[in-house]
């Protein structure tokens, strides 16, 4: 247990998410504990934060199914449920994937994506059709409309 207190301390982020979750799930229930369909609303709450605050490509959230692999994963006891030092666990893991994919997002979309948009664009500015408007737009708004082409193209391909 000290190891739990120790860890909640050094990470603030992590012990904020491990309240305020555990508080509108667990104080409803009856075991003070979550199951799965708690654990998969409160993953779907945590990503839409995500999603409305950080830049990029929409983040999807795990299935219903992976949060029962999760949940497996996680359950120490197997009664099926998380309790608080479980869940602190799996929110720990959790945040870290996702920091992981919203890392690599930003720095797709304040690096690279930026950076392969301005190194083509003299490319672009030879090709018979597309060259001479390419040639007239200003360079933030080709940088703007060539980073969304990327970003829908991205999405696509994500899809399949």
């Amino acid at each position: 247990m000290g190891n739990l207190k120790s860890k909640e301390k050094s990470n603030p982020r992590v012990k904020k998410i491990v309240d305020k979750v555990w508080d509108r799930f667990a104080s409803t229930s009856e075991h003070q504990a979550l199951g799965v369909l708690d654990l998969y609303c409160a993953i779907l709450l945590v990503y839409n934060d995500i999603n409305k605050t950080v830049p990029g490509p929409f983040n999807d959230p795990p299935t219903k199914e992976e949060v029962e692999e999760l949940l497996k994963t996680f359950d120490k006891n197997d009664d099926g449920m998380l309790d608080r030092s479980e869940f602190t666990a799996f929110i720990e893991t959790f945040t870290k994937n996702v920091t992981a994919r919203v890392s690599t997002n930003i720095l797709l979309f304040s690096f690279v994506i930026p950076t392969i948009v301005t190194l083509a664009r003299p490319g672009a500015e030879t090709l018979p059709l597309l060259g001479p408007a390419v040639k007239r737009t200003p360079k933030p708004i080709y940088s703007a409309i060539m980073t969304t082409l990327i970003v829908f193209a991205g999405s696509q391909f994500r899809r399949t």
